[in-house]
């Protein structure tokens, strides 16, 4: 005799951004990532991780910029309502100068935390020699 096969109803695919109730593309920052010369190996959790970050950071800047409008008595959110919801927010304003990771590059890893010689860090960028 035959096997009988199980009906069983087809599982349908769920994407990990609905897994994690996120509206950013965990798929498409994962892309990202790999496309880009970030890291050699990447946790399964970093794209949904970044995904969150990013989704986050959005959702509180469009807050702000639709808070920003309103008190300008605009219905739609414009890219000087952006621009003065960045400049207000002390936090954000910091996040997004030029130089907001350079002190976090030039701290010390904990102890026992630090990378073997040789890795790449994604906290540190390879500086250049100067030429003078």
């Amino acid at each position: 005799g035959g096997r009988k096969s199980q009906c069983r109803p087809k599982k349908h695919a769920v994407s990990r951004s609905s897994r994690a109730e996120l509206q950013f593309l965990v798929s498409r920052v994962d892309r990202v990532l790999r496309e880009s010369d970030y890291a050699r190996r990447l946790s399964s959790y970093t794209p949904v991780f970044l995904a969150g970050v990013l989704e986050y950071l959005t959702a509180n800047i469009l807050d702000l910029a639709g808070r920003e409008a309103s008190s300008s008595h605009r219905v739609h959110i414009a890219p000087e309502h952006v621009q003065r919801a960045l400049c207000h927010n002390e936090n954000l304003s910091r996040l997004f100068q030029a130089d907001a990771f350079s002190q976090a590059a030039e701290e010390p890893l904990p102890e026992g935390r630090g990378l073997r010689p040789g890795s790449r860090s994604l906290a540190r960028p390879q500086q250049q020699p100067h030429l003078a």
